[in-house]
């Protein structure tokens, strides 16, 4: 989906642009980095235009290989701290991690690629969803990574752990 569209949607906004809200999500970022042993920097470049990564992320699922996509991304994101919403910067790094470059640029202006994001956005927007990361498990929605423990109950239908038992 592209969270700019949910938020223009819901009429919400990146937390990122909430001074205080800003600043603690900065802090659980790199909570959360240093208790799951990951590399993390701030990019400097965070809030930027998400749209040809989405629809690349989409080119990557349809090949098999979003998982190895997503992890560049992490990488060029959220520990090398690069501008990923300048084309050429995409097109390095996905090259570099050893992906088809054409297949990507040539996918992204296909229009198929463009109306399944825009169904996708569409389709969270109709569900309820107003920020990221959110899990469904049937209709139930769950916002938040700090909420994977509760999505794993609910997916084991666990009764110690699962909140809506």
């Amino acid at each position: 989906m592209l969270l700019g569209a949910v938020f223009q949607a819901t009429e919400n906004r990146s937390p990122l642009e909430v001074e205080a809200k800003g600043r603690w999500m900065i802090l659980d970022f790199k909570n959360y980095a240093q208790r799951y042993g990951v590399t993390f920097r701030m990019n400097p470049h965070v809030i930027f235009n998400t749209m040809p990564l989405m629809r690349a992320a989409l080119i990557a699922l349809r090949r098999g290989e979003l998982e190895p996509f997503s992890n560049s991304l992490f990488n060029a994101i959220w520990v090398d701290g690069l501008d990923m919403g300048d084309v050429d910067i995409l097109w390095a790094t996905i090259g570099k991690d050893g992906f088809d470059v054409d297949v990507y640029k040539e996918g992204i202006q296909e229009q198929d690629i463009k109306d399944d994001l825009k169904r996708r956005s569409q389709e969270a927007i109709d569900r309820g969803i107003f920020g990221a990361p959110t899990f469904f498990v049937g209709e139930t929605m769950w916002w938040g990574q700090d909420r994977l423990e509760w999505v794993e109950a609910a997916l084991t239908d666990d009764p110690a752990t699962n909140p809506k038992n």
